[in-house]
């Protein structure tokens, strides 16, 4: 009897030992919703010219895996790297901050960050120091962005040449019916007017126009940004094919599900690998 109850635990414990070894905080799957392993998807990224990596701005699990996927990229392939977080004005301060004039204080006066840098951004970018990467300031300053927002590109019309050269050429393209767009006015409801749109817009034209200023043949460039600016192969992916059709582009998104071990439908399609994190997990603010 003794042997048979202890037989029966160690049966029970070796259960629940298999199942908390399957609980896991994320899991990586393909456009189709297959599950692939993280050494599969960097091959296939290595191949690229230009990686777009979509995070949630407060998930830790993404701006880890974007270090992890920077780190990998860099021993395969000379890297370049850009991020949304900074703002094509504040180039000058990153740049010396990469080669070393000023340390991370002096980067903190002089460029505007985001408050959750400290935690989610700075291992990158100390990273891009470390080993002389460039790093380019891609978005465009928030206060034109907010002149559109409020009185559409026609706007930006007035400044000066100067200022102009902190955005994509003028005028840009827009497509008020590509479903990403169409979708803010329905998201924000009242408080969105036609121009809300129209502030996403320059922000992703801006953003390609700066990495493909910056691509280089040979090297690869990573680039991060919100997920909604390249989420179903929208956004800057879409500004960048009207430019540079022929270039090879890959682009990962971050979703969050109550369950990672099986990507829902919904998700499926939004990019070429998809970052499937635990809903449950700790945001960053």
């Amino acid at each position: 009897m003794r042997t048979g109850i202890l037989l029966l635990l160690a049966l029970v414990l070796g259960a629940l030992s298999a199942f908390a070894q399957k609980k896991m905080a994320y899991r990586l799957y393909d456009a189709r919703g297959r599950a692939v392993s993280y050494q599969k998807m960097l091959k296939t990224l290595s191949r690229q010219d230009i990686v777009l990596f979509g995070e949630y701005h407060n998930n830790p699990i993404a701006h880890w895996l974007q270090l992890e996927v920077t780190k990998d990229l860099h021993a395969r392939r000379p890297l370049t790297l850009g991020a949304e977080i900074f703002e094509a004005d504040n180039q000058q301060a990153l740049s010396q901050y990469l080669r070393g004039e000023i340390d991370e204080k002096g980067l903190d006066s002089l460029a505007r960050l985001w408050r959750n840098y400290k935690t989610d951004y700075a291992p990158v970018v100390r990273f891009a120091r470390a080993n002389s990467l460039p790093f380019i300031a891609t978005n465009i300053p928030r206060k034109y962005a907010s002149m559109v927002s409020r009185g559409g590109f026609e706007a930006l019309d007035t400044l000066p040449v100067a200022e102009k050269t902190l955005m994509a050429p003028l005028p840009i393209a827009y497509d008020p019916n590509l479903p990403g767009y169409r979708n803010m006015l329905t998201m924000f409801g009242d408080h969105a007017s036609e121009n809300f749109p129209k502030a996403q817009a320059i922000k992703d034209a801006t953003m390609a126009h700066f990495i493909l200023q910056n691509f280089a043949p040979g090297r690869l460039f990573l680039h991060l940004n919100g997920a909604y600016h390249s989420d179903n192969y929208e956004g800057i992916l879409w500004y960048l094919h009207r430019q540079q059709p022929n270039l090879r582009y890959m682009t990962i998104s971050t979703v969050q599900q109550a369950d990672v071990t099986r990507l829902l439908p919904e998700h499926r399609g939004r990019a070429d690998f998809i970052l499937c994190v635990d809903e449950d997990m700790t945001t960053t603010y």
